[in-house]
């Protein structure tokens, strides 16, 4: 059976490698109208933001600790995040939240492309195992007709063998001086005879 090619937009390809750069930019753009709402130099809001990045790094080793590293990185990732933010908020310009940008950007490709790899070796290694049972079973497939062809042809084969000596006996039996008993001591089986006596009347 074939399966149905489907042609994927190529915004749809792209969206999931461009997904790191859109968290980062769109972490940067919130913070930077956060500091044009008060912000800036604000000591609380700075406090606030480092708080809560470190509960998270905390969080993300302590599940590291536990074995779950989706989760551990999940927690580290939500850190950076705070971080990125308290500094582009509490920063009166704009190289310092930038640079923090273009670092966690950089971070954030470097973790994304492991994962990346991981499912394309994944992925190849499902379509070559596909690839290879869709093999097997059309040869499978093949072999099965092939069989299915030769009986068909050698019982057609033998259908026609028995009509073309049951026509031969008929056709023998209609000739002048045919004899039964001959056909028996030549080796071929005794034709049935038919018995009609009175009882059978």
């Amino acid at each position: 059976m074939n399966e149905p090619i489907v042609a994927r937009h190529w915004l749809a390809l792209a969206a999931p490698r461009a997904t790191p750069a859109v968290a980062t930019s769109t972490v940067l753009i919130l913070a930077r109208i956060w500091n044009a709402n008060g912000a800036e130099h604000s000591v609380g809001n700075a406090v606030l933001m480092t708080v809560l990045a470190a509960g998270a790094a905390a969080a993300g080793a302590s599940l590291s600790r536990t074995g779950d590293s989706v989760l551990g990185a999940t927690g580290y990732a939500i850190a950076g995040v705070f971080a990125l933010t308290g500094v582009a908020a509490y920063a009166d310009g704009l190289p310092l939240p930038l640079l923090l940008w273009v670092l966690a950007t950089t971070i954030a490709y470097g973790f994304t492309a492991r994962h990346w790899r991981t499912d394309r070796r994944e992925t190849l290694a499902h379509e070559r195992h596909m690839s290879e049972r869709h093999t097997e079973h059309a040869h499978v497939e093949r072999v099965e007709a092939l069989r299915a062809g030769a009986q068909i042809e050698s019982a057609r084969a033998g259908a026609a063998y028995a009509e073309q000596l049951a026509t031969a006996l008929i056709t023998r039996a209609t000739l002048p001086g045919f004899d039964p008993a001959q056909i028996t001591r030549a080796g071929l089986p005794e034709l049935p005879t038919v018995n009609t006596t009175k009882e059978d009347w």
